[in-house]
């Protein structure tokens, strides 16, 4: 299942389309909500047999929350509204269409759309009715109905309908970004059975995530778009129905959101408690580093850091030293996922698994940590890594089984070592893994010649790391230094956000910097990470470029899993399979978000398990006043 993943070493890239969101939250209201009543289990619908209706879905088990529940169980439900939150974006933008391949979306834009459930940010892989009032999947899992709330309401103030929601998965599966066909591949369609049932009916019964990840469609207003081009970009208004709407924005440079006065949704239980400011200001810059200036100067009021050198020694300014400026680190359960430099295999450079396995010998992540993070960061040592889904030691029992039957087409060591990443005392002395690389080197093909490595037809062998973001240099910079010593002619260019996005929706590049994030139930997302179809496919999340039959038959093996003891058990011989490719040379990860803000929020008691929780924050007019009173005053 995908899900966004927050942790705090991800990568400031492009936004992705709404696939999954986690919990984005919503405004709230004093009056009860109106909870559905689940029906009397062996309910008829859509298709003979037994049918479940519900209020919530889990791959993990049941749902913590009773169909009742009045809110959240981490936020608070009596949270003031009003006030501005200042946020910041970097790049550009020309787009208030988040949904298709073509142009840059503004970044909060998807607070504009509904899902038809809402994910748990508390909960792993679970997600509660939302726009939908109930869901109701069949006995044998053919299909999956979802009934919608009766009160919900686009901003013009027309009711959202089942035909929006049909309208929406075959307008996304056929105009939108090319990740809605790779995931939503085993959905067959979906039929509108009066004004507030959809109906999705699934090709492959199997496949039991589906129920799960089509409630994470964003459901589009129909009506709106007629007569206008889903498939282009552009900047007029556009409608919803979510807590907020587009106020004034200025292109590429700043979007401020408005709060809906009379939305629909802010009695659910899903929304009690979240998104409570009377508006969110977005503003761009061009680059990292002026953001933090920004946020320094008081023009930004929240800051998530993901450099360890920048937490260490760059939160020293006044503000800080005065109380004005808050930080925290909160420990978050998030799986890490892998996050690496990628090799690009569309580039014949990188054919050969002993050339890429080379290339990550000479990678120093020892010396990296200690002089570069201040050792805050754990290495990277599978796709899944910081969870149970993990590989570990030799494939054993069912695990072997599985990888049995495709033994002659993979490395015989995968059936006999651990795959293990090579490693340094962290003094920098790195030569015992650079004779193996040039080993491996040498077994590729490749000879040195003129102190440079060549392949027999004297080509060298050279590639360039494209970068959207400067502070990835100081990584970037000592790996080339590495691998220059090897004779590997390696540059780095750092472009702006808006032409890696063009660049990398089109695999123009050698290799860069990714982030796959990972969730505790894999399952579809796997195809567009690694399936060969997505290879093929602009804009998909296979930037590797991973086609291989093995790695296909194995992520169809994962997202068929019948129960989670053989999910966890595929999703190691993925894994393994992955690893031992050498597509990538894994980077780090760590467990906690650091963040830091201007003293003028309440928060929650606590966090969610999954999330920064940043949707439950609130203005709290005392602290706020005190900040404005302390900024006046002389240091």
């Amino acid at each position: 299942m995908f899900r966004r993943n927050l942790f705090a070493a991800s990568l400031a890239t492009a936004t992705l389309p709404v696939i999954g969101r986690g919990a984005r939250g919503q405004s709230t209201g004093a009056q009860a909500p109106a909870t559905p009543t689940p029906a009397a289990p062996g309910a008829a619908a859509a298709s003979t047999g037994a049918a479940r209706r519900t209020h919530a879905l889990s791959l993990l088990g049941e749902p913590k929350l009773p169909a009742d529940f009045p809110h959240w169980a981490w936020v608070n439900p009596d949270a003031p509204k009003g006030g501005e939150f200042v946020r910041t974006a970097l790049g550009s933008f020309d787009s208030f269409n988040p949904f298709i391949l073509r142009g840059t979306p503004a970044v909060g834009i998807t607070l504009l759309f509904e899902t038809l459930l809402m994910d748990s940010a508390d909960e792993a892989s679970t997600a509660y009715a939302h726009l939908a009032a109930v869901v109701e999947v069949a006995a044998d899992n053919s299909w999956a109905a979802f009934e919608l709330r009766p009160e919900a309401r686009w901003h013009d103030g027309r009711p959202v309908t089942a035909e929006d929601a049909a309208w929406s998965f075959a307008t996304l599966r056929e105009k939108g970004h090319p990740r809605y066909r790779n995931y939503w591949g085993d959905i067959e369609g979906a039929t509108a059975e009066n004004e507030r049932r959809v109906v999705f009916r699934f090709r492959n019964p199997g496949n039991r995530e589906l129920p799960l990840i089509i409630g994470q469609m964003p459901v589009l207003p129909k009506h709106w778009w007629e007569g206008r081009d889903f498939a282009q970009p552009g900047l007029e208004l556009p409608l919803g129905s979510g807590p907020y709407k587009v106020g004034r924005f200025e292109a590429g440079r700043s979007m401020v959101l408005q709060r809906v006065p009379d939305y629909w949704g802010r009695d659910l239980p899903t929304m009690r408690g979240l998104q409570n400011f009377d508006t969110q200001r977005f503003e761009y810059y061009r680059d990292a580093t002026v953001a933090f200036e920004g946020f320094k100067a008081g023009q930004l009021d929240f800051r998530q850091e993901n450099i360890a050198r920048s937490w260490a020694t760059q939160y020293d300014f006044p503000a800080v030293a005065r109380g004005l400026v808050k930080r925290d680190e909160l420990h978050h359960e998030i799986p890490a996922g892998m996050q690496a430099f990628i090799m690009n295999l569309r580039r014949p450079v990188f054919a050969d698994r002993r050339t890429r396995e080379a290339l990550g010998l000479v990678f120093d992540f020892e010396w990296m940590n200690a002089n570069l993070f201040y050792n805050s960061y754990t290495r990277t040592n599978s796709y899944f890594a910081n969870s149970e889904l993990a590989s570990s030691g030799v494939p054993q029992g069912r695990e072997l089984e599985i990888l049995q039957p495709f033994r002659d087409k993979l490395p015989p060591a995968l059936f006999t070592q651990a795959f293990k990443l090579p490693t340094t005392d962290g003094s920098g002395n790195n030569r015992d893994n650079a004779r193996r690389a040039l080993d491996l080197l040498r077994e590729a093909g490749w000879v040195i010649k003129d102190r440079q490595m060549v392949d027999r037809n004297g080509q060298p062998l050279r590639f360039e790391i494209l970068l959207a973001d400067s502070t990835y240099e100081r990584v970037a910079l000592p790996y080339v230094q590495s691998l220059t010593r090897l004779g590997v002619q390696a540059t780095v260019r750092t472009v702006d956000a808006a032409q890696y996005q063009v660049r990398t929706d089109n695999f123009d590049f050698d290799m860069t910097i990714d982030l796959f994030g990972q969730s505790l139930s894999p399952g579809n997302e796997q195809r567009d990470f690694w399936g060969s179809e997505a290879a093929k496919q602009p804009g998909s999340r296979n930037t590797i470029g991973i086609s291989d039959p093995v790695v296909d038959a194995l992520v169809e093996l994962v997202i068929n899993a019948p129960n989670r003891e053989e999910l966890v058990t595929r999703t190691h011989a993925l894994d393994r399979v992955l690893l031992w490719n050498f597509f990538v040379v894994p980077n780090w990860y760590s467990s906690t978000f650091r963040i830091a803000w201007w003293d003028k929020f309440g928060r929650p008691p606590r966090n969610p398990h999954y999330n920064i929780g940043i949707e439950g924050w609130w203005i709290d007019p005392a602290r706020e006043k005190a900040l404005s009173e302390a900024r006046r005053s002389p240091t």
